[in-house]
């Protein structure tokens, strides 16, 4: 068996790192150096002994008991926050579990006509809508609850929008994912089953409203015309490398460069990552490629980088994303050595919210560690890189793909069983156990006897450490994932319910009200203090393929990337929910 290891380059800021931290207590800056910048991306190791080894491992029915102790958690996660956290961004972070039976009543069900996000053409799906809100679209129609849904939208929060374009009886559900305005359009054979379905959402969205809030209602031909006719149909403009001006290397790797660049037309600064389409199609890295790129253009938050940009050239992929300039926690610890607690508890609760959002969204992140953790100009946090993020995973879906990093790998993936959305808070239990401790909670320069402490090592802790720290490091840091703290149908809920967390504002923490602990030192937003020189030094200039490279890129070119290209929207609804702002970056 080949195990993919994910040394991945940042692709916003690039940085020199090492890769490892020793397993004894020493600071960070002794990280072992064994691979280069080059190197550092999806190095494959041949593993088969390591696995020959593990295949008959189990996992510790505990953690150490000396250090876990009983708190005064309860197992109603949304009281525990309901101080501290508004009915919105609770709703926004709870997750539905799909592969369990839904008991909840259907409200109606029936075919519907629905057009494609991406590719507008029409599909033919069967759709359930449920007292809770929960919108099921299916290929077939189920004939049980345990059936996985192609399309999962919920009508809360919901306008309805009554159309005689593009086709007769249309109708469009306007709703809020996170702070994003999304649309999904509809349409059925008579205007009897539209009002059917408009009467069947327009209840249901009511009685899931508040009492002090508006009642849905369905606009009328005329409005909704003003309001969306022309939205799928508009022109958007097609962008090329030409639109920008290239300043200088962020970064540089296997695949291509990431530069800093201007947008000719709006002098605004970003960072482009530039992918040689040849090499990530002998490097087999398509698949992730592609995967980033739509995650990146379905999901938007304030604690992860942003896509603004997405085009390709014959021998190019690129992302525009934004610059994120205030340099990785990675490096910003290897020089401190170790966070106190509460500058922990800060980046860690950032993290927490963008995770929680990712698995609301039925996304699996897979690759946190401290390299793809970067601050921005005021130092929050913003996680980069999605090439190895799981999409579909809702609660109960499961995976087996062996990647990510090797110190930062669940246990679960290590014993190639089916794995779920609990090896992301495995992976926060090992980035806030490197904060407060300095180094990371297992570590050998020998694969083969990382993962085995991996599998059996409990986890200790340095004396100084509060208590309710040591907790949450070891409930994060529980081998068997269904233990795990998240791990659980309630999910983020209960990482954020935990006593480490107990003085923490969600809402405020959310809106970027609270200030962070540490503030990096950039003069503008094109500032590259951050950035290693190394990387500064080099050309911007683009390598243009060889007679090889030109011909692949030729053949696949079509089938590969014909999707790849985006242009990321502004629009959001600042003025809308429970008077969140979150400005234009968002």
């Amino acid at each position: 068996m080949e195990i993919l290891c994910n040394y991945s380059q940042n692709p916003v800021v690039g940085s020199s790192k090492s890769s490892h931290m020793e397993h004894e207590p020493v600071p960070v800056s002794s990280k072992v150096q064994d691979t280069t910048a080059s190197q550092r991306r999806n190095i494959n190791c041949t593993s088969s002994n390591i696995f020959s080894s593990l295949q008959h491992a189990h996992l510790p029915v505990a953690p150490n008991p000396n250090v876990l102790f009983k708190n005064e958690l309860t197992e109603n996660y949304s009281d525990n926050l309901a101080p501290r956290i508004s009915p919105y961004l609770l709703g926004m972070l709870q997750c539905r579990p799909v592969s369990l039976p839904l008991t909840r009543n259907v409200v109606k069900e029936g075919w519907l006509m629905k057009r494609g996000e991406h590719i507008k053409n029409w599909r033919r799906r069967y759709f359930k809508l449920r007292e809770d809100g929960t919108f099921y679209g299916y290929k077939i129609q189920p004939k049980d609850d345990m059936a996985q849904p192609l399309n999962n939208f919920t009508v809360r929060d919901c306008q309805i929008i009554c159309l005689n374009k593009p086709k007769p009886y249309t109708f469009l559900i306007r709703g809020l994912q996170w702070t994003n305005v999304v649309e999904r359009l509809f349409f059925v054979e008579t205007e009897a089953e539209r009002n059917y379905w408009l009467s069947a959402i327009q209840s249901v969205a009511n009685r899931l409203k508040s009492s002090f809030e508006q009642p849905v209602s369905v606009h009328s031909l005329d409005l909704a015309e003003n309001m969306i006719v022309d939205i799928p149909q508009r022109p958007v403009k097609r962008y090329s490398v030409n639109d920008f001006r290239l300043l200088k290397v962020l970064g540089k790797g296997t695949f291509g460069k990431v530069i800093l660049c201007q947008e000719n037309e709006t002098g605004h600064f970003y960072a482009m990552k530039i992918l040689k389409k040849s090499v990530l199609i002998e490097k087999e890295e398509v698949v992730h490629t592609m995967t980033e790129n739509r995650v990146l253009q379905q999901c938007k938050h304030p604690f992860m980088t942003e896509l603004r940009y997405s085009f390709t050239t014959p021998n190019y992929l690129c992302f525009v994303m934004e610059y994120v300039n205030g340099g990785e926690l990675f490096f910003h610890l290897q020089r401190d050595r170790v966070f106190s607690e509460e500058r922990a508890k800060f980046y860690g609760a950032e993290i927490t919210l963008a995770l929680g959002y990712l698995h609301h969204q039925n996304v699996v992140y897979r690759d946190l560690k401290l390299e793809n953790l970067l601050l921005d100009k005021d130092g929050h946090i913003k996680i980069a890189d999605f090439g190895l993020c799981k999409e579909d995973m809702y609660y109960g879906a499961s995976t087996k793909t062996f990647c990510g990093t090797p110190e930062y790998l669940a246990p679960e993936v290590l014993l190639d069983n089916d794995y779920g959305r609990s090896v992301d808070w495995w992976g926060l239990g090992v980035v806030m156990y490197e904060m407060m401790c300095g180094r990371l909670p297992f570590y050998s320069s020998d694969h083969e006897v990382l993962f085995e402490l991996i599998l059996q090592e409990n986890v200790s802790f340095p004396a100084r450490l509060s208590h309710p720290a040591q907790d949450i490091l070891s409930r994060l840091l529980i081998k068997d994932p269904t233990s795990r703290l998240g791990g659980g149908v309630q999910d983020v809920l209960e990482v954020m319910a935990h006593l480490f967390f107990a003085s923490v504002d969600w809402d405020r923490l959310i809106r970027k009200d609270i200030q962070p602990p540490w503030k990096p030192d950039v003069v503008d937003e094109k500032d590259t203090k951050y950035v290693p020189d190394e990387f500064k030094d080099t050309s911007v200039d683009l390598t243009p393929p060889n007679d090889d490279e030109d011909n692949m890129n030729r053949i696949v070119d079509g089938p590969y990337f014909e999707q790849f290209s985006f242009h990321g929207s502004r629009q959001s609804l600042n003025s809308r929910v429970s008077g969140y702002s979150f400005g234009d970056t968002f």
